[in-house]
């Protein structure tokens, strides 16, 4: 499975300019509120019309202002899970997932369809019962039996678990991506959560200001977000401005304190990033004396707030987490970081 994506769209002050190509498994745009993730969503399925650029799904063409080409939500084999779910409240389950077999005239092959769904999504118990009878989960699995019975080359899911609590998010999240891999289908999930992102997508897209930023393998997205925007994105707590001071050491002024890194430092560089849980008693490199600030205690883990030695007063204190059991007796004279635990940060690219 292949998808391409390379449209640009204004909303008023707001420009989306997607270039992004996903390859095949789930790939996930991870971005925050307005970036523009759920417009790109709405592009593919043809729900919004770009206004230039082209989109091609498995060789199929579904947009080209060029060639003047723009098929009909419904021609383009793509299943959308919408963020509410779009269930039809005055519709039983059976009948919101015969909906998904509109096209399929034959009612024999109709309703076998509908009852293999039904049965895979273990909700045949519900078929008689409404949208408002069911559980937030049972809902999204009635929603995910309607798209995927209308057998769709792709699937976009709209941050599909926003609706849910934390206990139930975290086990459907399971269920859903054991259900894609069943299938076999290829998935875009759009997320503002890193988590969700982090534990579903093979692929991520970080997003910002209607762009992807970066893009590329999950663990190698989070492992060097690239830029100030995705260092957020992808959880990254300490960030402060940073200038090379060689090809592999950096000036963090505003912490008063040369970092040695992994990987060279270019020119262009603009800030560098520290992830809370970065920070280790016993490392032999990049270690600084450090005070005592504050903490914060969590059920399982413990965030211990430091300052530099010599941290300009008025910058933010650095955050220090750590399991609960394996937080020190006595908080340490010194911290140090391994050098290829500096996330190196640039400029995001500016439009042309």
């Amino acid at each position: 499975m292949s998808l391409s994506v390379h449209i640009k769209k204004h909303f008023g002050s707001f420009q989306l300019r997607v270039d992004l190509e996903h390859p095949e498994g789930i790939t996930g745009i991870l971005g925050a509120s307005g970036c523009g993730k759920s417009l790109t969503l709405k592009c593919i399925a043809g729900i919004i019309t770009p206004d230039e650029g082209k989109i091609v799904l498995n060789d199929r063409v579904l947009f080209d202002s060029e060639r003047k080409v723009n098929l009909k939500p419904q021609q383009r084999r793509v299943g959308y899970l919408f963020q509410n779910y779009a269930l039809f409240p005055n519709m039983t389950v059976e009948k919101n997932i015969l909906c998904g077999l509109c096209r399929e005239k034959d009612r024999q092959i109709k309703w076998q369809k509908m009852q293999q769904a039904a049965e895979f999504m273990q909700i045949e118990d519900y078929l008689k019962s409404y949208p408002q009878q069911l559980s937030g989960g049972q809902q999204q699995r009635v929603a995910l039996a309607r798209i995927l019975v209308s057998e769709p080359e792709l699937l976009l899911l709209d941050e599909p678990f926003s609706a849910l609590d934390s206990y139930l998010r975290d086990h459907l999240q399971t269920q859903v991506k054991k259900i894609l891999k069943s299938f076999g289908k290829d998935a875009l999930i759009v997320s503002h959560s890193r988590d969700e992102i982090y534990h579903l997508c093979e692929y991520t897209a970080l997003m910002g200001q209607g762009r992807v930023l970066r893009m590329g393998r999950t663990k190698d997205v989070f492992a060097c977000p690239g830029s100030l925007t995705g260092a957020m994105l992808t959880g990254c707590k300490n960030i402060a401005a940073a200038r090379k001071a060689g090809e592999y050491e950096v000036d963090v002024p505003d912490w008063g304190i040369r970092l040695r890194t992994a990987q060279p430092v270019q020119g262009h560089l603009c800030g560098v990033g520290i992830r809370a849980h970065y920070f280790h008693i016993k490392a032999r490199e990049n270690i600084y004396p450090v005070v005592y600030s504050a903490e914060i205690e969590e059920p399982f883990e413990t965030t211990m707030l430091f300052r530099y030695e010599k941290q300009r007063e008025g910058t933010p204190d650095i955050w220090w987490r750590v399991p609960k059991d394996r937080k020190p007796g006595r908080f340490p004279e010194s911290l140090g970081i391994a050098p290829q635990n500096v996330l190196l940060l640039y400029p995001e690219q500016e439009d042309v």
